[in-house]
């Protein structure tokens, strides 16, 4: 049986009336009215982790020896270039201008191959860094959201030079909790 089929009509106009206005005042009361809704918030600074956490230490040297290497390669290179540079400067008054145009086209795709060369391994680096600094920000996560639960916090946004927090309380800052959990979780 419908029960609105049982209430007179002025007493359903009357309920209807009765929750919009109800859910107007709750959601309006919050918005307007002065009512506080407590909420527990927490910041951490994900730069400081990196920097201050084992495993943070582990990543940043990872990426500085990762490109120290691709920068050896590219110094090697140049080198080379160098040297075919030096060499037709001094053979350049001996050489006929065929072989000078030979050593110039040569010298071209060199340094063609060796700007390409350079974007590759530039490309490989950025590709290094975010795969590793993705990976380090997941296990931010997790151990923040551990600290966080335990705390008993509901939010937790990063602090970070750049970041979306423009202000925060010092006291709301878990960064150290965070840098010891880190570190006992990630030796």
């Amino acid at each position: 049986m419908n029960v609105n089929r049982m209430w007179p009509c002025s007493i359903r106009r009357i309920n209807w009336k009765a929750g919009a206005l109800a859910v107007v005042l709750a959601v309006g009361g919050c918005a307007g009215s002065g009512v506080k809704v407590e909420s527990k918030i927490g910041v951490i600074n994900a730069q400081r982790l990196l920097s201050d956490t084992n495993a943070g230490k582990r990543v940043k040297d990872s990426l500085a020896s990762f490109s120290k290497n691709r920068q050896a390669l590219m110094e090697l290179e140049e080198r080379e270039l160098r040297r075919m540079e030096e060499d037709f400067a001094r053979q350049a008054s001996i050489l006929s201008p065929t072989a000078k145009r030979e050593r110039e086209e040569q010298f071209r795709r060199r340094m063609q191959e060796y700007q390409q060369k350079a974007a590759e391994l530039n490309r490989e680096v950025q590709e290094k860094q975010r795969d590793v600094l993705e990976g380090f920000r997941d296990k931010i996560e997790t151990v923040g959201a551990k600290v966080a639960k335990r705390l008993g916090l509901q939010v937790v946004v990063d602090k970070s030079k750049g970041g979306p927090t423009i202000y925060h309380e010092e006291s709301l800052d878990i960064s150290p909790q965070v840098i010891e959990e880190f570190n006992r979780d990630y030796p």
